[in-house]
């Protein structure tokens, strides 16, 4: 007999996930979750979230959030400020398919709508782009899920070390 599906709640799945529950809503309806509705309530599919899990890379061992490290401290000045994905894209050099991504996985913040414009935060648009310009080409991953630059697995042996 094949078992049955286990689902847990979006506060349970949000957590295990490290990200916030309005992310996880945003990664359910993209599809990249699965979820159902059960007596009004939306449930998550644990087996999802666990493969959602393991494709991910690990975060960084410090706990350090973006906002605490240097890189990103360093365009402070920049933060609250809107820039739209277009102006991004001309003024940093990164696709703007590339920063469109970057806002729906929540690396960068959304501040607000001016007609059809989506305004993003450029101290994110900044730091986003340069950790894209100092990886350009190194691999698949730029950033682990809280949004904090990702370490290779090998460099974080070396740091260790």
């Amino acid at each position: 007999m094949a078992a049955l599906p286990t689902f847990i709640s979006t506060a349970q799945a949000a957590h295990q996930l490290g990200i916030g529950e309005a992310r996880l809503r945003r990664m359910i309806e993209a599809g990249t979750i699965k979820a159902a509705n059960v007596s009004g309530e939306t449930v998550v599919s644990e087996a999802s979230v666990r493969k959602f899990h393991k494709q991910q890379p690990i975060s960084q061992p410090s706990g350090l959030r973006k906002e605490d490290l240097p890189e990103y401290r360093k365009f402070m000045q920049l933060r609250g400020i809107s820039i739209w994905g277009r102006k991004a894209q001309e003024k940093y050099g990164i696709p703007a398919q590339t920063i469109a991504a970057w806002a729906q996985k929540g690396f960068i913040k959304q501040i607000g709508n001016d007609k059809n414009k989506v305004l993003l935060d450029e101290q994110d648009v900044a730091f986003c782009a340069e950790i894209y310009q100092a990886h350009r080409g190194q691999g698949k991953w730029l950033f682990n899920a809280d949004g904090t630059p990702y370490i290779p697995r090998s460099e974080r042996v070396q740091l260790a070390g």
